[in-house]
């Protein structure tokens, strides 16, 4: 293991060096072993690890090459790990959202076009007053996910990407336990959206820490 590590670091230094860009094709395995001090077999190893965390893109019969490393393609990895998270940190989970997506919200009040507010306006106009809590928690994820990508920080967008998935289904229990949830969510999220259209970045701040506190602060009661 020490010896795949010490190959990694290798690589990715020449990454960070610039000496390979995104886009490059990697020398061949035999070349770059020698060039780099390394063993086949542990330079084949750091390229498989490298691989799945989306820094390098192995293409059979073609070669290797840098990915784009590109936010989104390398925040993957993250999410494939938050997915193993454990119900008790859920909490964790949320309160890193709390943080995050106000900011976020805020920033997209000065940046979000009129067209998207409509389309945000139009997603919750097709839900109706009383959607199924499946039909709200699904409109939930793309109405904060169209407001985060209007903020214009690709690395935020995808870090708040990889976190909403461990509290979908903490939304799930609440708008099917929590008798005032799907209403109250309903109007959050008019509030937010109403907040966006003024360009009020405080106020479009202050509602998003609402929403998210007040399933945060029912799961806490709920433990």
């Amino acid at each position: 293991m020490a010896v795949t590590d010490e190959a990694i670091e290798k690589i990715k230094e020449m990454i960070v060096s610039g000496a390979l860009r995104p886009g490059d094709r990697l020398p061949k395995e035999s070349e770059l072993a020698a060039e780099l001090g390394l063993s086949r077999n542990s330079l084949r190893e750091a390229v498989r690890a490298l691989s799945l965390i989306r820094i390098l893109d192995v293409r059979q019969g073609d070669g290797t090459y840098v990915t784009s490393l590109d936010p989104q393609l390398l925040l993957e990895a993250m999410s494939f790990v938050v997915d193993f998270h454990r119900d008790d940190t859920v909490l964790e989970f949320l309160a890193v959202r709390r943080i995050l997506e106000p900011a976020a919200t805020a920033m997209a009040a000065a940046r979000i076009e009129d067209a998207e507010l409509d389309a945000l306006a139009s997603q919750l106009d097709a839900l109706g007053p009383d959607p199924s809590v499946e039909e709200l928690v699904a409109c939930d994820l793309e109405f904060h996910r169209g407001i985060v990508q209007s903020a214009g920080n690709s690395v935020l967008c995808s870090l708040l990407d990889s976190l909403s998935g461990p509290t979908t289904r903490a939304r799930v229990w609440r708008g099917l336990t929590q008798e005032d949830a799907v209403a109250r969510t309903l109007h959050e999220h008019r509030a937010i959206l109403a907040a966006l259209r003024d360009r009020d970045a405080e106020a479009a701040r202050s509602w998003a820490t609402v929403h998210i506190a007040s399933v945060e602060q029912w799961l806490r009661s709920t433990l």
